[in-house]
């Protein structure tokens, strides 16, 4: 197939404007004149959404059949970048054969709150982690020739009021928390196309703001794609075209195309930048264009036994007391819990996939005992208010007499889908009081129980200190029953860790208080102090702290040593030792920290991790590279990424609260030096390279030759330099202030 695409200088001014929005809910416009055809887009990201029938965003209708791999919450446990871009790669397979151009994904938002309800749609609370594995699958979708959407850009961080919220939020955190992600999957893997986000940044919407969609994303990160809307996210089109959207979606019914066209003839908006949006459209086409036929059927098998080996890489063993798993295979087991029977697999709203099929881990894991397994609901998962005491008596009292009569009870808890799904938030962090009810009446009867969790955020966990062995299994996808029989009977030997923290309550979330805001403004009151940063800075304890997973083997790892490479990024070597009876795979984690510092810091931020597998007895020395840019902090002076120079702390664990070894080394800083005006101030003037010594010697001279006061000097340093020919007895003229600052700024 040819790249016979014109561009936008071959087109007539309506067909320019015809360009930049949709033609229907999925599809963008053709030019049939031109011999430019039309592109279809879908919802991702976990899967392909085609949809079938009246087309919506909220996944209210039925779409076609594909494979439902885990979401976002799921796969981000993995830490595992080469299997996110397998995954990448085999939807985009899928779309090629639906002849789908672009998957709206992967989502990278951070999860600032676990109420968001659409975190089940993010990878994690950090950015390096959602930078990491975002790049991946932006690249596993693109090397099939299948564009990836890069989103929500930016701060889309709730639900709440999301088509309008401003999320208010200071530089720094704005830099090094929310745009860190994107930064990196826009620079290392250049996404086809990004989508702005409905709400407002500091005030100005996202799909009309110049400093986010052209000064940042193009300017600063070199984006060479096009930016699409969130589907409805326009808020003024004539305003947003020269901000630097592209591409709006839906179809407006040809109301903004009129508008741009008549703001160019009336001189509002230049031509000129009408067809860089065009010629952005056009340049998606010929992408498109350019990938090879890919012909069906879906090799259906092939991609449920990855979407299997995905799920069981994104289940977190977050306890094993007593070594109750993995089960033995002849051990008679009381399964309890509707999940288990009726799984909860994915999130609602525009991510919702038509599975091609859907394992039940009660199926599964009679499938793989050779012992009894019996089942009980437990519980409902049916809305309805109003029933019959008696009937939920009896699930209970059902569920108790199998527990009893078994060797280990395993219980299915997690919250019902009506509890998560875009478009709202949840109102807290609690598992339904009726499974708690249960669980209680279930560990009465029988202490060897596990506890299995479906859900897309984080929940509490209040009987963590009574339940012997628990399984965070998130949302696994289609067949995340399969992947937890797995895992319960060692199978699959568990290696995934927390993309999030899991607090012991809501109230201790760095957000709380400050989500999801009123009247229209969130403030990011917590700053930098995000998910772990906020606990670990805060030193509060925790439920389970970011990074932690269990195995059913034991790691070692020996001493930690570092060293600059030639590019000035840092290599992190650790030996890694597999010191139990089993093979496993342990993500080995490099967290840094400086402790003097001029800027504000948590005490340690992972910079870096890696996957590695190990065979039982196996060691293998693990290199982990820290790039130099990510120790970079935004500097509100300079409005720049400034690397502070000093001896850092390099913190090599198996969590963010289980170091296993540090070392330290010295990183020269980039030079920096502040203009000296008649505001700087006295403590800046003496920290100044060549005007301090000057200064420090006068002022010795004033009090005689002697040692100036270190009180003295201490007390004056906030004092602004220009200040100070104003005040009496200190002997300073407005000449000499002057004189210093023009010696300072000559230097």
């Amino acid at each position: 197939m040819t790249d016979a695409i014109p561009t936008a200088a071959d087109l007539t001014l309506e067909e320019k404007a015809s360009l930049t929005s949709g033609a229907d809910f999925w599809t963008t416009k053709s030019v049939e004149r031109a011999g430019v055809p039309s592109i279809m887009m879908t919802d991702g990201p976990h899967g392909l959404r085609k949809q079938t029938e009246a087309a919506d965003h909220l996944g209210l209708t039925g779409s076609t059949p594909a494979t439902c791999f885990p979401p976002a919450v799921g796969l981000g446990s993995s830490f595992d970048p080469e299997l996110v871009e397998r995954v990448g790669e085999a939807i985009a397979v899928e779309a090629a054969i639906e002849n789908v151009a672009v998957v709206l994904g992967p989502g990278i938002n951070i999860k600032r709150s676990p109420l968001c309800g659409r975190n089940f749609e993010y990878f994690s609370e950090d950015p390096v982690v959602s930078g990491v594995l975002g790049a991946a699958m932006v690249r596993g979708l693109q090397s099939r020739g299948v564009g990836a959407s890069l989103k929500h850009f930016a701060a889309n961080n709730q639900e709440h009021d999301r088509m309008r919220v401003s999320a208010d939020i200071d530089p720094r955190p704005l830099r090094e928390i929310y745009l860190r992600g994107f930064e990196r999957v826009v620079e290392d893997a250049q996404p086809w196309t990004v989508m702005c986000s409905y709400n407002r940044i500091n005030g100005v919407f996202a799909s009309e703001d110049p400093w986010l969609l052209t000064s940042v994303l193009r300017d600063e990160w070199g984006f060479e794609g096009l930016v699409v809307s969130d589907w409805g996210a326009v808020n003024d089109r004539v305003a947003g075209l020269p901000a630097g959207l592209d591409l709006e979606m839906p179809s407006s019914g040809g109301l903004t195309d009129a508008q741009l066209v008549a703001a160019v003839r009336d001189g509002a908006l230049d031509e000129s930048t009408l067809d860089t949006a065009a010629d952005r459209v056009l340049d998606l086409v010929r992408k498109v264009r350019r990938r090879p036929v890919v012909q069906g059927p879906l090799d259906v098998d092939a991609h449920h036994a990855l979407a299997r080996e995905a799920a069981g890489r994104s289940i977190v063993l977050l306890k094993n007391a007593g070594a109750l798993l993995p089960l033995a295979r002849d051990a008679k087991i009381a399964v309890i819990g509707e999940f288990a029977r009726t799984p909860r697999y994915q999130g609602a709203g525009s991510s919702l996939i038509n599975p091609t099929r859907l394992d039940t881990a009660l199926d599964e894991l009679r499938a793989l005992s050779t012992g009894e397994v019996v089942f009980a609901p437990g519980f409902t998962l049916e809305t309805e208010t109003g029933e019959d005491p008696d009937a939920a008596t009896a699930r209970r009292d059902e569920a108790v007499a199998a527990a009893s009569a078994a060797d280990v009870a395993v219980v299915f808890l997690g919250l019902p889908a009506t509890d998560e799904s875009e478009g709202f938030d949840r109102g807290s962090i609690d598992l339904p009081a009726d499974q708690l009810a249960l669980l209680d009446a279930v560990l009465a009867a029988n202490a060897r129980t596990v506890v299995v969790l479906s859900n897309g955020g984080v929940v509490a966990l209040p009987f963590a200190d009574r339940v012997p062995a628990i399984v965070e299994g998130w949302l696994l996808g289609q067949a995340g029953g399969g992947a937890t029989a797995d895992v319960l009977y060692g199978v699959v030997n568990p290696s995934g860790k927390l993309t999030e923290t899991i607090p012991l309550r809501l109230e201790d979330n760095p957000s709380y208080g400050n989500f999801p805001g009123e009247f229209g403004h969130v403030r990011y009151g917590e700053g930098l102090l995000v998910g772990y940063r906020w606990y670990d800075a805060k030193d509060l304890e925790v439920a389970f702290p970011f990074g932690h997973g269990l195995s059913y083997t034991t790691f070692a790892y020996g001493d930690a040593s570092a060293v600059v490479t030639a590019d000035g990024d840092i290599e992190v070597a650790v030996a890694v030792t597999n010191t139990g009876p089993v093979a496993g795979r342990e993500i080995v984690q490099v967290y840094t920290s400086l402790p003097v510092s001029s800027v504000q810091r948590p005490p340690r931020e992972l910079k870096a991790f890696a996957s590695v597998a190990l065979d039982a007895g196996e060691t293998r020395e693990v290199v982990v590279t820290v790039r130099r840019k990510d120790l970079a902090y935004w500097d509100i002076r300079t409005g720049g990424w400034v690397v502070e120079g000093g001896a850092y702390s390099f913190d090599v664990g198996a969590s963010s609260r289980d170091v296993r070894a540090t070392t330290t080394l010295e990183i020269d800083g980039d030079p920096i030096r502040m203009p000296l005006t008649l505001d700087s101030s006295v403590g800046e003037v003496l920290a100044h390279p060549v005007v301090g010594p000057f200064v420090r010697q006068a002022m010795e001279s004033m009090v005689g030759g002697g040692q100036l006061d270190e009180g003295l000097v201490k007390m004056m340093e906030s004092f602004p330099l220009g200040r100070l020919a104003r005040f009496p007895g200190v002997g300073v003229t407005s000449e000499m202030v002057e004189g210093l600052i023009a010696m300072g700024n000559a230097s």
